[in-house]
């Protein structure tokens, strides 16, 4: 199995990949494909329907590890910390030890390097997350083009780095800021919209298969169009079943 600590080894020396998943199937299928799968928050939009983030609940970040974590056994497994679940110390700890005994390895938060240093300090290994943060953030366009949102970008990754991080994921900012943060920390980025300069790149998995066309962002490139021949292996279950040629004797029992 593929450690945080190898994770970290890898900057420099072999571009890190990760997709999210959030079920057993998925997992399986891309388990020893690619070095990390992230259970995302993102579940909230692409698997249980809501607008954003923000409804996604501990309840569904442990059932959705559990069945990445039977599923996949050879990458590493990072859970993300929904929103309201790390706004202190004690509580982050105890709710990163239960995405551990679903079956991470690792947790990812958004932006907050003290909460991070406190987890980091307890044993927990983290992934940071800066950028554009979905679970707070209410203007979803690329951050840090100006000089002082760069700045202050540089000076949370390198808080996030000094927090004892062993990853950082870099989501929607300019590829000549994401390369001047990836040459500055130790520590391997992984971006998402953020360029070709970071050690490591992540995708949701719905969106690179075509599984969720609510909006499609510039960052996102389809390798499949899964949804379109699921739709098409629906319709036509559905005109075999009203054609009376479903099932047919060969899928009866005499």
């Amino acid at each position: 199995m593929i450690t945080p600590q190898q994770i970290k080894s890898m900057k420099s020396k072999q571009k890190i990949v990760m997709l999210t998943a959030y079920d057993y199937p998925t997992a399986k299928l891309m388990d020893n494909i690619v070095d990390i799968i992230l259970v995302g928050d993102s579940l909230g939009m692409v698997v249980l329907g809501y607008k954003d983030t923000t409804k996604v609940t501990m309840q569904d970040m442990i059932r959705a590890t559990e069945a990445v974590a039977r599923g996949a056994i050879n990458s590493l497994i990072v859970g993300d910390l929904p929103i309201g679940t790390y706004d202190e110390g004690k509580i982050a700890l105890e709710n990163a030890n239960f995405l551990l005994k679903a079956g991470a390895h690792a947790v990812k938060i958004e932006n907050r390097s003290e909460i991070a240093e406190f987890l980091t300090q307890n044993g927990i290994d983290v992934m940071g997350h800066i950028g554009l943060t979905p679970q707070t953030i209410t203007n979803f366009k690329v951050q840090g083009k100006d000089e002082e949102s760069a700045k202050k970008l540089f000076e949370e990754a390198k808080a996030m780095e000094e927090a004892g991080c062993f990853s950082l994921v870099l989501e929607c900012i300019p590829l000549s800021l994401a390369k001047k943060i990836t040459e500055s920390i130790s520590i391997p980025t992984i971006g998402i919209g953020a360029g070709i300069h970071c050690n490591g790149q992540v995708l949701v998995s719905h969106d690179i298969l075509g599984l969720f066309d609510a909006f499609k962002p510039k960052f996102v490139k389809r390798y499949a169009e899964i949804g379109l021949n699921m739709r098409e292996a629906f319709e036509r279950y559905a005109k075999e079943v009203r054609g009376e040629k479903f099932p047919s004797d060969e899928f009866s029992f005499h």
